[in-house]
């Protein structure tokens, strides 16, 4: 086996990609990259009944959005036709059958595997005697006798089989894991596997070996319900001589009630994050410290980082929480720290057909920046701004206990000053200052207070109890604007 890393990601088509895949698929690159290794992109599709068309575009096209693409394996090409590179291939499993069936042959004649003709009727049967019984459920192994001279003419013969390890059934196996040290498991309670169905096809137990042995692969990362497993995959990796990967079992991942991560309580789908506008920035970094933060002192860390930072050895073996809270604050702090340009084009899309006026709208949304957790919340958040006619029913335009003829004194004031500001200077970039410092000189002048003043002009300019400032409004809304809704609460309190 080379000395070089080389690690695989190997998902099956079934729909869309798991976050919890995604974050497998993230630890192989971060241990590739920061070991100098190669990553791979395996397909496996040999569970033809659980297909969905589309499937490995899909699971392409969502690693590429997170900033994963494989060194080798399956990709897209230029016409968007799922397509192979590298010198391992083929890298779609099912391409590999004839591969697979030379392996379980080879296993039955070493005596590690055999034929089994039990029907689905006895096999279903046999496993609800053990459950009413209260006994393990698994194979009673009523073929392993069956000589294999006798096997291949019953095979002959037209008759249905699949092929099983010939597992131990005394003792027990102890193997190694990256993430959990020594663990020990017991023959007796171990089932023999499936390794080639019925229909031809291989199970992943040998399919997965095999191809892992024949790539070279010299470290298998994947979830930690994939444990139970490892016995069956050391036995095939004994059985044929081979020098077996390190294998790091990672952390499931659960809800906040710590049962384990499902629909029912989260998306778990990343192309439903991507949806809602989670960035993959903050998705990815989310998903790293899910089992696994570099120092423990920080959350935030670019996919550079992580990559220099990357420990295996250092992931966690208890459960990892999916905080959504925690998710939120992330994509907060990165739509934060993207450009103006990047920011106004995803967030554009849930206002564009508000208003005609985009640079009164692109001031808008730049205004609520930052309040907004994703980008489908900048339709509500700049709703007060944008509307054309502000409704003052549910607001209280004068502050307190302030007489209303007192509101609209100190409005009618301020609107003399601002209509003396140009258009062009009115909402001119950090205008804001300029009309804090005009306001607050004729509140000090006519020795008015802050709060009997600002209160009525916020109130008019948002129609709204809670609001930005009136001064970041008086910029963003401009002078046309301004000065109408000024007009329209003024009248209000008239009424």
């Amino acid at each position: 086996m080379t000395d070089k890393v080389r690690v695989r990601f190997a998902p099956s088509p079934t729909g869309f990609l798991h976050i919890g895949s995604l974050r497998t698929a993230l630890y192989n690159e971060l241990l590739a990259k920061h070991t100098g290794g190669t990553f791979i992109l395996r397909v496996e599709d040999t569970d033809q009944t659980r297909l969905v068309e589309g499937g490995i575009e899909n699971i392409v096209h969502t690693m590429k959005a997170m900033d994963l693409e494989a060194d080798e394996g399956i990709y897209l090409n230029d016409k968007g036709e799922v397509a192979e590179r590298g010198e391992f291939g083929p890298y779609l499993q099912t391409k590999r059958k004839d591969k697979h069936t030379a392996y379980a042959k080879q296993l039955i004649e070493m005596d590690k595997a055999y034929y089994c003709f039990c029907s689905a009727e006895r096999l279903e049967g046999l496993r609800r005697e053990q459950q009413a019984t209260g006994r393990p459920t698994m194979y009673d192994g009523k073929c392993r006798a069956v000589p294999r001279e006798e096997a291949e003419k019953r095979i002959e013969n037209g008759e249905k089989f699949v092929i099983r390890l010939k597992l131990p059934k005394q003792g027990t196996i102890t193997a190694w894991d990256v993430i959990r040290d020594d663990i020990t498991f017991d023959w007796a309670l171990i089932d023999d596997q499936i390794i080639i169905k019925s229909d031809g096809l291989p199970t992943y137990h040998l399919a997965a070996t095999c191809d892992d042995h024949d790539m070279e692969i010299t470290h298998v990362i994947r979830g930690e319900d994939w444990l139970p497993s490892l016995p069956k995959h050391l036995f095939i990796f004994e059985s044929f001589g081979w020098q077996a990967p390190k294998y790091a079992h990672l952390p499931l991942l659960l809800n906040a009630d710590h049962s384990k991560l499902s629909k029912r309580q989260n998306d778990v789908a990343v192309e439903d994050y991507l949806k809602k506008g989670y960035l993959p920035q903050a998705i990815l970094n989310f998903v790293a410290l899910l089992g696994w933060n570099p120092t423990g002192d920080r959350e935030l860390y670019s996919h550079e980082e992580l990559i220099q930072m990357f420990d295996l050895a250092k992931v966690n073996k208890a459960g990892a929480v999916f905080n959504l809270e925690k998710l939120d604050w992330m994509n907060e702090h990165y739509l934060r720290s993207i450009s103006e340009d990047e920011y106004l084009s995803l967030v554009y899309p849930y206002v564009k057909d508000v208003n005609d006026d985009h640079n009164f709208v692109d001031r808008a949304l730049l205004l609520v920046r930052d309040r907004v957790t994703l980008p489908s919340q900048a339709l509500e958040l700049t709703a007060s701004i944008l509307k054309e006619n502000v409704d003052y029913s549910s607001a209280n335009i004068a502050w307190k206990t302030q007489p209303k003829e007192e509101a609209i004194e100190r409005l009618e004031a301020v609107k003399s000053i601002l209509s003396e500001i140009s258009e062009q200077d009115f909402c001119k970039r950090n205008a804001r200052a300029e009309h804090e410092q005009s306001i607050k000189k004729l509140i000090t002048e006519k020795g008015w207070s802050n709060g009997d003043t600002l209160w009525p002009l916020r109130v008019a300019l948002s129609g709204q109890d809670k609001s930005p400032s009136p001064f970041e409004l008086l910029e963003v809304l401009g002078k046309k604007r301004s000065l109408a809704r000024i007009d329209s609460a003024i009248r209000h309190l008239s009424t």
